[in-house]
């Protein structure tokens, strides 16, 4: 009887603590979400002006931070319900609700570079033209992304850039 209790308690309190563990799961390697069965981590974008970025999975969790740039880039690596973990580019974390995201892909031109200005390029090659530069931070619209180079647009600018030199799209990933 005593081992039966002690397995129901233990059974309670994984279905307890599993949402919570989902975090610490997704960081460290690639799961799929319980709420939509997409792939986790993933990228995805701010859909308005102001989203309010919250310390658990719910209203009642205190406001930590308030994102005011629609289009931004966001990494989701955990789903709770109607609400996603994620992790902007400098590493704040925190919780939003799903309506509030998109499945608009884009990306920050190498915000680790401060003050840089890198080359976009007519094609995705080193030799080809170049057709603009872009400031360090500068938000772009991502096209496509193939052997190392995305197509990035954005306001004055349609071209390609290396991906190492954008947040917001996985090293191997094909978009």
């Amino acid at each position: 009887m005593r081992s039966i209790l002690s397995r129901c308690m233990l059974a309670v309190a994984l279905t307890i603590l599993t949402p919570a563990l989902a975090p610490a799961r997704a960081a460290g390697a690639e799961s799929i979400g319980t709420s939509t069965g997409l792939r986790l981590p993933r990228y995805a974008s701010l859909k308005h002006d102001r989203v309010n970025l919250r310390e658990g999975p719910s209203k009642d969790h205190r406001t930590a931070w308030i994102f005011q740039r629609a289009g931004l880039p966001v990494e989701i690596t955990a789903e709770y319900d109607t609400w996603r973990r994620i992790r902007d580019s400098e590493g704040s974390e925190g919780w939003v609700q799903q309506s509030l995201l998109s499945g608009r892909r884009t990306a920050l031109i190498a915000p680790w570079k401060k003050n840089e200005v890198l080359p976009i390029r007519a094609k995705g090659a080193e030799s080809a033209d170049l057709v603009a530069r872009a400031q360090a931070g500068v938000l772009a619209n991502v096209r496509v992304c193939d052997n190392g180079w995305c197509r990035i647009f954005g306001e004055g600018f349609d071209g390609y850039i290396e991906r190492s030199n954008l947040w917001g799209v996985y090293p191997d990933e094909k978009l």
